[in-house]
């Protein structure tokens, strides 16, 4: 029996900085016919897939802008929050180190959410675009569980081929599975490209070591329960403890935390093999392509024209 509430968030990961993007707010940027912006199509789906509540992650500087360009107009369809990533938003008996300038990474990013989510969620990235499917799949699994399946969470898989962008490195978690379809391992991978044969990670002195373009990667889309925030919280303390003064770009990682947890042990994790195309806009060059893939996905008839007309 089901024994949560029988609500289910969706929490959108929007505080980046998106330096790659050239200083500018990245996951603002229209893509649609009508202005609408990538969170546009991931709200419609996860709306459409039964999803009852949006939970907006942002920096407080980018609020007055955030709210104008979407969260007063999502606010009018469906329950709406907001929680702040900020860089000095710190455990107690700890303070920001001198020269860091950047938030402390997705997992800090979700603790953000604690007293805010009470329900089984989703996480996902403002700037991808994840397709259908990985929502209704993500919802039918998060929906099923049940009070004492705390720690049964479940990742969108997507084919590593299916995620990369034209134009520079990107990095994927990139994983295994075992032969029960669970997540056995999950590697934060930096700059993989792509090449004339399939993918390959770039090395800093320009060696490329090829990988299996058909590698299932996550793409940050994970279905979670309220426990997590207690996981979250723990090793963030944990996670800050073994820094040292020099570490001012160390992150606390979504990936690289719930891979601890199914080594130790604590938890599981189901792979929803997804078979949608990613896109995302982490290049400013990449922004042609998105606009072109909306085009055709209204051409297709996937989405009308007016998104939520």
């Amino acid at each position: 029996m089901n024994n949560y509430n029988l609500k289910t968030t969706l929490v959108i990961m929007a505080a980046g900085i998106g330096s790659r993007f050239g200083g500018g707010i990245k996951q603002l940027e229209p893509v649609g016919p009508n202005g609408e912006i990538i969170m546009d199509y991931s709200i419609h789906d996860a709306l459409e897939a039964g999803f009852n509540k949006i939970v907006f992650i942002i920096r407080k500087d980018l609020e007055e802008d955030f709210k104008e360009v979407i969260g007063k107009r999502i606010e009018k369809i469906c329950d709406v929050a907001y929680a702040f990533q900020e860089i000095d938003n710190l455990p107690e008996g700890f303070a920001k180190p001198e020269g860091r300038t950047k938030p402390w990474g997705t997992g800090q990013a979700v603790l953000a959410c604690k007293g805010i989510v009470g329900e089984p969620f989703a996480v996902i990235n403002a700037d991808d675009y994840y397709g259908k499917e990985a929502f209704v799949k993500v919802h039918k699994y998060l929906s099923a569980l049940s009070a004492d399946q705390k720690s049964e969470f479940c990742m969108a898989g997507f084919r590593l081929k299916n995620t990369l962008s034209e134009n520079g490195g990107v990095t994927r978690g990139v994983c295994r599975i075992d032969e029960n379809g669970m997540l056995a391992d999950v590697v934060e991978t930096q700059n993989i490209i792509k090449t004339s044969t399939g993918a390959a990670i770039l090395a800093e002195d320009g060696k490329q070591e090829p990988i299996d373009s058909d590698s299932y990667v996550s793409m940050n889309m994970w279905g979670l329960t309220p426990e997590f925030f207690d996981i979250l919280e723990s090793g963030f303390v944990k996670f800050l403890s073994k820094l040292s003064a020099e570490d001012l770009k160390a992150e606390y990682l979504l990936p690289t935390i719930i891979d601890s947890l199914i080594k130790s042990g604590e938890a599981s994790v189901r792979v929803l093999d997804t078979n949608d195309s990613w896109f995302g806009v982490t290049y400013k060059e990449d922004k042609e392509s998105v606009v072109e893939s909306f085009k055709k996905l209204i051409a297709e008839g996937v989405y009308k024209e007016k998104l939520f007309g």
